[in-house]
């Protein structure tokens, strides 16, 4: 029996041995498991730090870029109500402190009062229903009051509502009333940026409408019939045109650049029409221009010529040009903004190249994309974000806030700055804008006139700056369906510099 128990006992020795942890395993702390276990730990612990980090970082930038839309968002309807329990409306002034907007409380009811009417309508907008224009994108600004905490809480205790907050556009209203008066009873756009730093100086679209008798007419505005609707569109900012000729300014930027800003070894002799891979392109009234140089292509707005000159550039060159001054990006500005479209590409057909280089085919271009190129070869190649907001003051004059100019980059070198100056200024003394040489002032620009439809109507423009030699101002003038630029666009902007210059 012992002897039994004995290899019993030896059995269970020998099943220890052989399920010893210790001869299989390696030990709960020995230094590889605990590294492995240190790597994985510290992972997890920067996945976590990481997501915390972005957390952080994402309620930072929504405090501080888009709560703003949130709350200035039309669909915001119930935050916009409350505050306006809580305020009066605060006012918006021009550049030379005329009151474009305040709040009326003589009466039983607030009213919003707009004393230039139709005017500033589209620019500054409304703001019933949501709001548009200037309006609408300030809502938080207008309605918050940043005065003393004396004032704000004393007014709170005698349960009267605070005064908001004034805003201090880079709208001017001599400016604006020129270009207003200029551009009539005409269907389109003026557009006036200053060079240098790209403030709004005057942004007008037509046809327009009361925004004193928004409420009154809201119904009417807001009906189903597509011409009625447009007349809350403002088209500077949110219509799209094809852009005629004006679009040669990065046509012939584009050869500049691939000829090192050579312009002598350019010839052509225009018959009035060009022909290739069994496609025409016809000159504006099938002008014959005959023998031209570069310049004189330009001054004259010659297609055959630029046809010719697309033909011989690289599509990728053009593309580049028209990206770097934002093409098929969004420009984030104040207001609701269309983005300008240019679709060529490497596989684009030669018919469509032909189109596109003329300013035709499939690109379209908002008003104040034009005025924007022009004021980048006027400020030697640097291509300014426009704004509307000078600076928010309180009701009592403290400046709170205050704009800072945003560039884009340079996207001309100086010396394609200097040619294109020399191309813009001989459109004015000798190509198809020479009315503008007769006034006290002198300026530099392109004209263009966009066909479209099938009826051969055409949309007039004209985009340019002065004074020629030292600009102080940018101009866009677009005319729906007038015809040729140079009758019509031009005789705008000379009435426009005319007022400026007087």
């Amino acid at each position: 029996m012992k002897k039994e128990i004995d290899l019993m006992n030896m059995y269970a020795d020998s099943q220890d041995d052989y399920y010893d942890d210790s001869k299989i395993l390696p030990k709960a702390d020995d230094p590889k498991i605990m590294k492995r276990k240190n790597r994985s730990i510290r992972w997890i612990s920067f996945f976590f730090l990481a997501v915390f980090i972005g957390l952080i970082a994402y309620l930072v930038y929504f405090q501080a870029v888009e709560s703003t839309r949130f709350e200035n968002s039309s669909y915001n309807r119930r935050r916009l109500d409350l505050l306006s329990e809580k305020y009066i409306r605060g006012s918006i002034y021009s550049a030379d402190g005329q009151r474009l907007a305040y709040t009326d409380t003589e009466g039983a009811e607030e009213v919003r009062v707009y004393p230039y009417g139709r005017m500033f309508a589209h620019v500054v907008g409304y703001s019933a229903n949501g709001g548009s224009g200037i309006e609408g994108a300030c809502h938080s600004k207008l309605l918050s009051c940043h005065a003393n905490a004396l004032y704000r809480a004393s007014t709170v205790l005698k349960n009267e509502k605070l005064t908001g907050d004034n805003v201090y556009v880079t709208l001017r209203t001599d400016l604006q009333e020129s270009a207003y008066n200029a551009l009539g009873s005409n269907r389109g756009a003026v557009v006036i940026l200053d060079v240098k730093t790209g403030a709004v100086l005057a942004m007008v679209s037509q046809p327009d409408y009361d925004p004193n008798e928004i409420l009154a007419n809201w119904d009417y505005y807001t009906s189903d019939d597509d011409a009625v609707e447009s007349l809350l569109l403002n088209r500077a900012t949110q219509g799209v045109y094809p852009p005629g000729s004006t679009f040669k300014i990065f046509s012939a930027l584009t050869y500049l650049r691939e000829n090192n800003c050579q312009t002598d070894g350019y010839s052509y002799d225009c018959s009035g029409s060009i022909e290739h891979d069994g496609n025409v392109i016809r000159c504006y009234n099938s002008n014959r221009h005959g023998q031209l140089d570069l310049k004189q292509s330009f001054a004259k707005s010659c297609n055959s010529s630029f046809v010719n000159i697309g033909l011989s550039i690289k599509r990728s060159d053009l593309i580049d040009i028209c990206e770097s001054f934002h093409f098929n990006r969004k420009l984030d500005l104040l207001l609701p903004t269309s983005t300008s479209r240019f679709l060529l590409t490497e596989d684009t057909d030669s018919y469509e190249l032909m189109q596109t280089v003329i300013g035709q085919g499939k690109t379209l271009v908002t008003p104040v994309q034009m005025a924007m190129t022009a004021a980048a070869i006027a400020n030697d190649g640097k291509l300014m974000k426009p704004y509307f907001i000078d600076h928010v003051e309180t009701f009592k004059g403290v400046t709170i806030s205050k704009t800072f100019t945003k560039s884009y980059g340079k996207v001309m070198t100086d010396e394609e700055v200097s040619v294109m100056h020399d191309l813009m200024k001989e459109v004015v003394l000798s190509g198809t804008a020479t009315s503008l040489s007769r006034g006290n002032y002198t300026a530099a620009g392109k004209t263009g006139s966009a066909e479209f439809g099938t009826q051969g109507d055409s949309h007039s423009w004209f985009v340019g700056y002065a004074p020629a030699e030292n600009p102080e101002i940018a101009i866009c003038v677009l005319v729906e369906g007038a015809g040729s630029g140079a009758e019509h666009a031009v005789p705008i902007t000379g009435k426009i510099l005319n007022d400026y210059y007087n």
